[in-house]
């Protein structure tokens, strides 16, 4: 379904309407394309933390120098990175007014703002608690596209900060705004290559014949995983259709059999030996006030969305079929953390979710994880289906003005999926454009 807003504003009479009327505007983001360069201009570096070195590092290798002072012209910048990870006392704050004051302005389209920070615990946790409200407020501020993080570094986990600082500053994170990322001391693996982190790697993705789960697929294949396509045998033929396209293979289950998670643990075991990579993407909605639900609408639901995934997972876990580097990754949703009126049962199942989350991940420690993203409004057939005013009002709730796309979801996975990022773990990352419902 086409994005009226956006393409009313392609016209010039159109772009002066919707300015006087004080519309939101719908800047077309930079997404990831194989090959092209990390940033779309200079990085600029700032801040004096223990972190700083580490982001310098990261970003030379990614082919992405930055630069340590301000320019006298008017370049505009592809990524603003502070360091204030040695910000302790109130006082230190006003060094981030001091570096984004005379800078932000110059953040290009598309462009990156990232924080560097310490949990916030013990004597600096004023000053460190206080950046998640400073990144937070300005992700709201910036314009065309821009979108600011705070990436949270535990001591020991600062070898593992360079997969969310090459995701984060790249296209691949083009719908997620406002986010604050903890990274920990895990055990990540440093991929031979980064265009290709996948390879030789076997990932499983539930609900994999449309929409976002076709997309997950697509983007794990491109990162070189082979890719194994489940979803029920009433959509065998679509399921057939993904796999083919992307050299994987389909998988035809019902996730909510009683002998589903067997089925998968012994599937995996035989074919592959095991697997690396788990994402559990099937999920259904039932709509409708709690007053008016009747018992299948909830049962049914929460069969799918949340007791399946962890039958699942348990199994893949108590088997060891789940590999050493294994990455689980769950997707929950805004409606889960924010609530959404109709829809008591999906937004239950979609917080359970998280709590699984937070439940495996110091099982799975120090080699294998399990994280949680949570899409907000995402352009796929169900959103299509919406009235036409709550669509275009889905699409603008946020701080970029508009609708994700299915790859959108599909690129925060697969970096959480990464063999490098082991020091993500237990994270719920939204990706919503940073909707202006919820935290």
């Amino acid at each position: 379904m086409p994005d009226l807003l956006t393409n009313l504003m392609d016209s010039p009479p159109a772009k002066a309407l919707t300015k006087q009327l004080g519309v939101p505007e719908a800047t077309p983001l930079r997404r990831y394309e194989p090959g092209q360069p990390l940033l779309d201009g200079p990085a600029l570096l700032g801040g004096t933390g223990p972190l700083r070195a580490h982001a310098e590092r990261v970003l030379t290798a990614a082919g992405a120098p930055p630069v340590p002072a301000p320019s006298d012209d008017d370049t505009r910048y592809g990524a603003l990175v502070f360091d204030a990870s040695d910000l302790r006392t109130a006082d230190d704050l006003r060094r981030l007014y001091e570096f984004f004051h005379p800078t932000v302005r110059r953040v290009g389209a598309s462009g990156r703002v990232l924080v560097l920070g310490r949990p916030p615990e013990g004597e600096a946790a004023v000053a460190q608690r206080a950046l998640e409200g400073f990144v937070r407020s300005l992700a709201k501020e910036l314009r065309h596209g821009a979108t600011a993080q705070l990436v949270e570094v535990a001591p020991g986990g600062e070898e593992n900060l360079e997969s969310a600082l090459r995701f984060l500053a790249s296209a691949k994170s083009a719908y997620v705004d406002g986010q604050v990322i903890h990274v920990g001391p895990g055990q990540s693996a440093i991929p031979d290559s980064w265009e290709t982190p996948q390879a030789g790697r076997v990932a499983v993705v539930t609900g994999a014949s449309r929409g976002i789960g076709a997309a997950i697929a697509d983007v794990l294949a491109r990162d070189g995983a082979h890719v194994v396509c489940v979803d029920v045998p009433a959509r065998g033929g679509a399921l057939a259709d993904v796999a083919n396209a992307i050299g994987g293979t389909a998988l035809q289950l019902d996730v909510t059999a009683d002998d589903a998670p067997q089925r998968l643990v012994d599937h995996l075991t035989q074919r592959h030996g095991g697997v690396d990579v788990v994402v559990h993407n099937a999920g259904i909605t039932r709509d409708r006030t709690i007053a008016r639900m009747d018992d299948a609408e909830w049962d049914v639901l929460m069969a799918v969305n949340l007791v399946a995934p962890q039958r699942i997972t348990q199994a893949l876990i108590d088997a060891g079929t789940l590999n050493e580097a294994g990455r689980v990754v769950l997707v929950s949703s805004v409606s889960g953390i924010a609530g959404n009126r109709g829809q008591v049962n999906y937004a239950t199942a979609k917080a359970g979710l998280i709590g699984l989350a937070l439940e495996l991940a110091p099982r799975l420690a120090p080699t294998r994880t399990i994280n949680a993203v949570a899409p907000g409004f995402i352009e796929t057939e169900m959103t299509a289906a919406m009235p036409f005013f709550t669509r275009e009002a889905g699409r603008r709730m946020n701080s970029l003005s508009q609708g994700g796309k299915p790859v959108d979801v599909a690129e925060t996975i697969a970096w959480l999926a990464s063999p490098a990022s082991g020091g993500i773990n237990a994270n719920v990352v939204r990706v919503c454009g940073q909707s202006l419902l919820g935290a």
